[in-house]
């Protein structure tokens, strides 16, 4: 497939997409020394060890060992082929593509391009018929007294549904989809009768995008009398509600910006915040949010404002949702409506800037939510209400990491009730230690960016320095042309670990083809996939700008002391075995002491 686009356009396209800049819309990237660090998006953790070179435009995972070039990150990420890649990269940069025929590769099964295609369909007819027919007069009105602008309802591509039961059977049939396609996917409503309807007549549609902006669902708001009120696509291999956040497509360029993210629970307070310039928001869809949807957040931002309902059950959804986001690695922020306000009614009520300033700007910490919401649970006008609730609190500031952040809760618990500091304190310190925190020396939040790649670098320098001066030879060669020539010259395809052999045989073939170096351009044209994560590994090793002569000539000179070595061995192998055959054990086991003596030599080197 490769071969329909000239590879020129190809390394145009590559060239013209900064590997940051792709990767950035996935993962949240933050600048370390040359490289910049995330959390991996191929495997989970809490402590980043996905490196990205700018310079090499490679990326390279220390912890799963996933790496590449922005091409594999994509194909890796969305199950692209190598033409949709380029596709989407050539779209990115504004690059035109030639003609390359209707062929097309695709990851999706033809049943859910069909079903993504109505969507598409439905999407456009829906939102035509609300902004420019008498058919959706009915829904613009309703959207107008909810105070949403034209601008808002164009921006998120909302429509009607008229209340017909067979308008958008009939539509999608004129338009050549499978009726019973359109059932199983949830469009169409199968009756006793076997007549078809539509899901969806008579709501509000408000469109619900992946994050690549494809519409995979609907989520319909009826407004005349019925129920259900709110009714969402049946879930599906394209739609699954906790794994999709609503807005995140238009709002994540805006949440990498900021840094943070605004998490409601419903579409209208997305909506409502959007249209009044605070854009990094999103929203769950009608559930609690969920494990993944979490991860997903934290590898975009640090910190998630937690933006639901005033109410208790809103208070609820807020507890279980900040204490999975803090466990999945996010800082959390609790908003803290006031009147039992929901986000939509405040900014509309009080504007869009008061939201931002007395809501947004003044949330809570998450110790500090954690001490209103536990409020509740306890009467305390009770002495042992008061008790049980301070004991309560004082466990989860003990969990705090930060002598000042523990020490300014801990204040406000004396001056609410009293209690000496050095009572407060020694119940920390108590329950600190029950916990464990004194027998384990935590220095994980110590440059977390960059720990995992040393802890990777010092398990490779336990290899055999022979092994180590290979890895830091080819490295230097991906590099540099010139040191490549040299290192050919000198010992060829001679190293002594197979896959570096294989590696150098490729890189003086690229070379040969006229092409400077170029690391991410080296990996594209490589097929097989070790072979291309052992490039990204070894691009990867520190690089000096400097290289002296003597430097190269010693790694050329290890390598092939090693190879003398292991002739040598074997050679004295041979000898011992003679010795043995002959009934001379005093000679067997001083060749015996020859060769261990010379193991240790070539161990010692490491």
């Amino acid at each position: 497939m490769a071969n329909q686009i000239p590879e020129e356009v190809i390394e145009e396209v590559r060239k013209s997409n900064d590997i940051v800049d792709v990767i950035g819309e996935y993962v949240q990237l933050k600048k370390q020394g040359r490289n910049f660090f995330g959390l991996c998006p191929f495997h989970g953790e809490k402590t980043p060890s996905f490196s990205v070179s700018q310079e090499k435009q490679i990326f390279h995972c220390f912890g799963c060992g996933k790496g590449g070039n922005a091409i594999t990150f994509l194909m890796e990420m969305e199950s692209y082929s190598f033409i949709e890649t380029i596709k989407y990269l050539a779209n990115r940069s504004g690059i035109n593509l030639p003609d390359i025929g209707s062929e097309r590769e695709s990851p999706l099964s033809k049943e859910n391009q069909n079903i993504l295609s109505a969507y598409e369909w439905l999407t456009k007819l829906y939102h035509h018929l609300i902004r420019f027919t008498k058919e959706g007069k009915e829904g613009l009105h309703y959207l107008k007294d909810r105070g949403i602008s034209e601008q808002a309802i164009d921006d998120f591509q909302l429509g009607f549904a008229p209340n017909s039961k067979i308008f958008t059977a009939e539509f999608l049939k004129q338009k050549g989809f499978n009726q019973a396609l359109l059932v199983q996917s949830g469009l169409l409503s199968l009756q006793n009768d076997n007549s078809v309807t539509d899901r969806f007549r008579g709501r509000i549609i408000f469109p619900i995008r992946n994050h690549l902006g494809k519409t995979i669902a609907f989520g319909g708001r009826l407004i005349s009398e019925g129920e259900p009120k709110y009714l969402n696509s049946a879930e599906s291999e394209l739609f699954q509600k906790g794994k999709v956040l609503y807005n995140f497509d238009l709002a994540k360029k805006h949440i990498r910006r900021e840094n943070e993210v605004i998490l409601f629970e419903g579409y209208m307070d997305v909506i409502s915040a959007y249209q009044a310039g605070i854009n990094n928001v999103i929203a769950t869809l009608g559930t609690a949010l969920t494990d993944y949807q979490a991860k997903l957040l934290n590898r975009y931002v640090d910190t998630v404002v937690i933006c639901y309902d005033g109410d208790r059950a809103g208070l609820e959804a807020t507890y279980k949702a900040a204490n999975l986001l803090r466990k999945v690695g996010c800082q959390v922020k609790i908003s803290n409506l006031r009147e039992n306000l929901d986000p939509d009614s405040f900014i509309k009520a009080y504007g869009g800037k008061a939201f931002k300033k007395e809501i947004i700007d003044t949330s809570d910490t998450y110790i500090s939510f954690y001490m209103r919401y536990r409020k509740k649970d306890f009467n305390l006008s009770l002495e042992g209400d008061r008790i049980q609730y301070i004991e309560d609190v004082i466990k989860e500031i003990s969990l705090i990491n930060s002598s000042v952040e523990r020490e300014y809760y801990l204040k406000d618990l004396h001056k609410e009730y009293n209690i000496s500091m050095e009572s407060l304190n020694e119940e920390v310190e108590a329950q600190r230690n029950k916990q464990g925190y004194y027998h384990k020396k935590d220095n994980t939040d110590k440059n977390r960016n960059t720990n995992r790649a040393a802890s990777y670098r010092s398990n490779h320098n336990l290899l055999p320095a022979y092994q180590n001066a290979e890895r830091k030879l080819l490295s230097y060669m991906i590099q540099d042309s010139f040191i490549a020539d040299k290192v050919q010259e000198e010992i060829g395809a001679g190293f002594n670990i197979d896959a570096h052999k294989i590696l150098a045989t490729h890189l003086y073939a690229f070379y040969e083809e006229g092409h400077s170096s170029d690391v991410s351009l080296f990996i594209e044209k490589l097929e097989d996939h070790d072979l291309k994560k052992l490039v990204t590994e070894i691009a990867m090793l520190p690089f000096s700008d400097e290289i002296s002569d003597k430097e190269i000539n010693d790694y050329i000179r290890m390598i092939q002391a090693q190879k003398n070595d292991y002739v040598n061995i074997q050679s004295l192998k041979e000898q011992q075995r003679v010795a043995e055959q002959q009934k001379d054990p005093i000679k067997a086991a001083q060749i015996a002491m020859q060769i261990i003596e010379l193991k240790k030599q070539i161990k010692g080197t490491t």
